[in-house]
């Protein structure tokens, strides 16, 4: 598990999905709040998951060069920051259109009923 993660458990843990994963959710909430593509997530959480390597290796003795490390530590960051982007995504056409769309729950939107009725008429 060590070898794999490139670092201890708990600095994988405490450091890369507490406070990198912080960073992460900011990025993605970022990025939707300025309405750009979801797909504009990735490469900013991969250079993100490679500050977290470095972090790791500076302040914790972790393995600079883990290839799956950084893989796995950078994958979890796209996750994180697609989750906080299609959330604030959500908000943002609730917010901005109130009259067409409601929440559908915490990553979705619809249309409201009351528009689609009176579109049929």
């Amino acid at each position: 598990m060590i070898a794999a993660l490139g670092s201890s458990l708990t600095v994988f843990i405490g450091f890369t999905c507490i406070m990198m994963g912080w960073i992460s959710f900011m990025t993605g909430r970022a990025i939707a709040n300025t309405w750009r593509p979801r797909r504009q997530v990735v490469p900013y959480c991969l250079l993100l998951g490679l500050a977290n390597r470095f972090f790791v290796f500076s302040l914790f003795g972790g393995q600079l060069l883990s290839v799956s490390g950084w893989l796995i530590g950078s994958v979890y960051l796209v996750l994180v920051g697609f989750a906080s982007h299609r959330e604030k995504e959500a908000f943002k056409m609730v917010a901005q259109y109130p009259w067409l769309y409601e929440r559908s729950g915490p990553f979705d939107w619809r249309e409201r009923r009351h528009a689609v009725a009176e579109e049929t008429h």
